[in-house]
Order: C-alpha cells, then structure tokens, then sequence
C-alpha cells in the first residue's frame, strides 16, 4: 500500500497497490491516517512513501502500526527529505521547517498537512537510531542512499516550474551520476529501506 499518494502515478508501476490519502483525491483507493490504518494485522506486503514521514505528527504512532500490518520479510519504503551539507544550505529557503536539531521526532502542529520537519527522517534513522532499532526491532534499516541532489531542484518541484529544459535532464543525470560518490554531502533526498524480521 502506499500512503500519501496524492496524484501520484506509482499505481501503474506497482500491481495491485493501494492508494491513500488523507483527503479524497482523484484516483486514490483509500482516505486514510498513517496512525490508525485500516488493515487487518499481518496483511500488508509493505508500506511505500514518498515525502510522508516527515509530515507525521507522532512518527512513532505509524511505526507501531506498520509492526501491526505488515507480514514477516515485508518493507516500509521510503523517499525522505535527507541532511548533508549541501541540502542543509537548500532547505534553509525551503518553504517547509528543516530542524535536525530538534530534540523530539513529534510536530507541535497537528492537523493535515500543516506540520512538517523535513529533518526529521535523518533525526530518526541517524541521530537517534539507537533509540529507533530498540523501540522497534522488527525493523531492520537495510538501505539508506542518498540521492538526488540537482534535478529535483532544476525541475522545480511540486511547484512544477522548471527551472532548466528538458532535454537538458539526461546531462543532469550524467552529472550526478559522475558525483554520485559524493552524494553523503550532496543528496537532497534518500531512499530508505526498512525490512520486517521476526
């Protein structure tokens, strides 16, 4: 299942998949809360997410169910906003809040969509992984990858104003691949991988 899926297009990828939101949308299957999921335990092959764990209010609230739903070898996997040098400096003119330095994984705002940290994916799987792997050990963080430092900004977006043409995109693509080592200084995003053992 995926949540947030807005008007996402991952349903032509993935058969079968479910799509949720916390509002009715076009074309999603489901209206749903990351903290309360509607699925019987055990039933979910995996979560998939793009740009959500940094929007919930109670993290801790979705990981306790994703333990619930999600069956044995399943995954939660995950696009988040990341923290290296190079992002730390981009999202300061991010319209959303960028406070790796926050001691809790909570957001004081509570409705939907009106809170955000977008430091807050690194803060749980970095900072505080010691707290994370004991709180949740059925979760075993199998990937973190770093990713994406140019061309999400050069296409402006969710605001969908380039900022670059499009036949540019595949030299863009060549340029991060040739940096792709420095991508723990340079990525904007990761991709993230959790995967149930028990």
């Amino acid at each position: 299942m995926e949540l947030g899926s807005g008007a996402g297009f991952m349903g032509d990828f993935i058969p079968n998949l479910i799509t949720s939101e916390l509002f009715p949308c076009p074309n999603v299957q489901a209206v749903l809360d990351g903290s309360r999921l509607p699925f019987a335990a055990r039933s979910l092959r995996g979560i998939v997410m793009t740009n959500v764990l940094h929007h919930f209010p109670e993290p801790r609230l979705f990981f306790g169910e994703a333990t619930r739903c999600v069956r044995s070898g399943g995954v939660i996997a995950m696009i988040e906003p990341w923290v290296t040098p190079w992002s730390r400096f981009v999202y300061t003119f991010h319209y959303e809040p960028f406070h790796p330095e926050a001691l809790s994984w909570e957001l004081s705002n509570h409705g939907p969509l009106s809170g955000a940290n977008d430091g807050l994916p690194w803060i749980i799987f970095v900072r505080d992984r010691t707290t994370f792997e004991p709180e949740f050990p059925k979760w075993k963080i199998e990937l973190i990858k770093p990713i994406m430092p140019f061309r999400y900004l050069l296409s402006g977006g969710v605001s969908m104003r380039g900022f670059a043409p499009g036949w540019s995109f595949r030299l863009w693509k060549r340029l991060e691949s040739a940096l792709g080592r420095w991508n723990n200084q340079l990525g904007m995003f990761a991709q993230i991988v959790l995967r149930r053992v028990d």
